[in-house]
This record gives structure tokens, sequence and C-alpha cells, in this order.
């Protein structure tokens, strides 16, 4: 039986309206993709398995990418992390490749497939312009997958880039949410997204997690704390470690870069309201970009004119802030909600968040419509 999503319960995160599927891919042109690795079981044999990890691709168009660059900035909150391709991102202001998710130990393997596909896309890298800051993010799934293995490869890399597409996305354990634990049970893949209406315009945030972080008794969901009346119920979990998200966003409002940065900072109000205190150990990153004002690698011309919000203006950054907050909470609990228990190495196990448990809490206080 499928698993239900945070509002099929009849919960209701924020005030804005959620976009058509509820997902990144409601800003208009992205793309998701995933590629699960699952197989094995019983004792870890290194480099043998059992194998629960994946890579997951967010393309922000489906025009090249590299060539037609989109207007990006990153928020660090911890940066106990491995992820590659960040700081020029924030010195130019622009992503040029495809972002992909993976394991910690499998980022270098996922950056030079992507380094291939692109060079296979753009065969003027190296040759007659730049090269390519190829960009990859990344949580450790150590506790139910053999990580020590290598077993992300170029193919699966290609694959999550091939499949990727718009619509509903896929989330829970699969793709680069695979292994992940999060707040005490199965974490994942998980997102959500919020509509902007500023005067005649429509403007879409979307946002799609990797969660991997927290412990049982820090859960809370929509204010109610959820992970402690579980604990009080003699519900118990798997020990976490301090864990890690990546959180990338997505919007088509024309932003400045640095504007961007801002409406990425507050992704960090919706991690906190789900129980995280961004630990000494996790690697808390956000990525955010718009589609809008793509910016040509390619140009004869020595200026750009691009339409953009007033600067600051107060009214439209503070609905996106709030649409970043709402929306980052919604697809930490998606990712909860539709993550399925999962048994790795060792017997290593992570359950799935009791839901019935979890619907009974929150109507008590009051959360349910």
């Amino acid at each position: 039986m499928t698993r239900p999503r945070a509002r099929d319960i009849g919960l209701s995160i924020g005030r804005l309206e959620a976009g058509e599927f509820n997902a990144i891919t409601d800003v208009p042109g992205v793309l998701v993709g995933h590629s699960t690795i699952k197989r094995g079981e019983g004792p870890l044999v290194c480099g043998e398995g059992p194998v629960r990890t994946g890579v997951t691709a967010i393309v922000p168009h489906s025009e090249n990418v590299f060539r037609n660059k989109v207007k990006a900035a990153t928020h660090v909150i911890n940066g106990f992390g491995k992820s590659c391709g960040l700081a020029q991102v924030d010195e130019l202001g622009v992503i040029e490749t495809p972002i992909l998710l993976t394991n910690t130990l499998s980022v270098g393997a996922v950056h030079d497939a992507l380094v291939q596909y692109m060079l296979e896309k753009n065969p003027e890298i190296g040759v007659t312009t730049g090269t390519v800051n190829c960009v990859v993010g990344e949580c450790n799934d150590g506790y139910l997958n053999d990580i020590r293995g290598g077993h992300v490869k170029r193919e699966h890399v290609f694959m999550a880039l091939r499949d990727a597409k718009s619509g509903n996305v896929e989330e829970g354990a699969v793709g680069a949410g695979t292994g992940m634990s999060c707040l005490g049970h199965k974490g994942g893949i998980g997102t959500s997204s919020r509509v902007v209406t500023l005067k005649d315009r429509v403007y879409h945030l979307g946002v799609l997690v990797l969660a991997n972080f927290g412990d049982l008794e820090s859960l809370t969901v929509a204010g109610v704390p959820v992970g402690r009346e579980l604990a009080q119920k003699g519900r118990s979990s798997a020990p976490a470690g301090d864990g890690s998200i990546m959180m990338i966003l997505a919007m088509d409002a024309p932003l400045e870069s640095r504007q961007v940065g801002r409406v990425a900072k507050r992704a960090v109000i919706g991690l906190g309201r789900t129980g995280s205190h961004a630990s000494h150990g996790s690697g808390d990153f956000v990525l955010a970009f718009t589609t809008a004002n793509k910016e040509p690698h390619f140009c004869e011309e020595h200026s750009l004119r691009h339409e953009v919000l007033m600067r600051d203006d107060d009214k439209a950054l503070n609905m996106l802030f709030a649409a970043a907050a709402e929306a980052t909470e919604e697809a930490i609990l998606n990712a909860l909600f539709k993550a399925e228990t999962t048994t790795g190495r060792d017997g290593h196990t992570r359950r799935a968040l009791p839901l019935e448990e979890v619907s009974e809490i929150l109507r008590r206080y009051s959360r349910l419509r």
C-alpha cells in the first residue's frame, strides 16, 4: 500500500497555496530523476553489500544548462559535509549543471560521471571555452548501506539524468534517499511547493530535500511534539547520529543572485520547525536557484538586460521567504511520511514513521482538518 503524503492525512503546513503537484517540479521547467540501488541482505561485506543507496538529479530546465546558466546562491547552516561546486556558485552567482545528490563517499564518482555527461553534451568545454563547475551534494547513508563499497557508478548517474521528468516526484526511500534516516525513522527524498501571487504575476517556489538528520524526541510536526509523544508511548527507533540535510530550492521569480541567497537562508526556518538544531556533526546545506533571467554562456553582447524584482521589494521577498520556510518544512515531512521501513547491512533497520499514531497525536492537538 502506498504511504500518504502529509496533506493526504489532512495536515496543512503554513498559509500559502501549494502548486499543482506540491513539488519542486511546479517550477516550470524543473525536472527530477532518481536511480535507486538496492540489493543484498545480511552481514556487511565491504564491496559486495548489502547496498541501499542511489542518485537523485535535479535539472533546472530542459535546455542545455551549461549554455543557459541559472542565477543561484548557497547557504551553509553547518558545514560538516562533503558537497562540491558550491564555492564557485557563490563566487559567480550561477549554476551551470544539473544538481546531483548521493551518499558521502560517492561524491567523487558522481562528480566524475557528471563531468563526462557535461562533456558529451558540450564538446566545446575545455577546448574552445573553459571547464565546468559540477554541483554534487551528499548525506551519509552508512547505517543501512555498504558506503565503502563504491556501488554508485556512471550508469546510475546517467540513469537519474536520463529519467528526469516534470510532474509528480517519487519520494521517500528512493534515489539518493534509499539509505537515509530522519528524526529517528526512515528518511530520504521529500518535496513541496508554494505559489506566490503578486498583483497580476504568479510565481512558484519548490523545495526538494534529502533528509538524513535528527533523533526521535526532536521530531516536531506542525508545532506538535510528536517525537516526544511517541517516545512516551514506548515507541523506539534505532539510534541516530547527527546526520545531515541537502535542501534544493527552485523558483521562477526574477531575482538577482544576492536575492536568491536571501531566500535560501529562510529554508533554515522550515528545517528548525521539524526539530533540527543543526548539530555539530551535521552538514546542513541550501542550494537555491531561479529559472528566470538565464545567463547565456556564449553571448556577443557585453551586457544583458533582465527584469528583476525591485531591489528588496519587501512584500515580494516576504512572501518568497514565507514560501521557502513553509515548503522546506513540508518537504521534510513528506520525506518522513513517504519513506517505507528499510532493513540494510547487518540487519540495521530504520522503521517508517507510524502514521496512525502520528495522526492520533495530531488530532488531539487539533492539527488535522
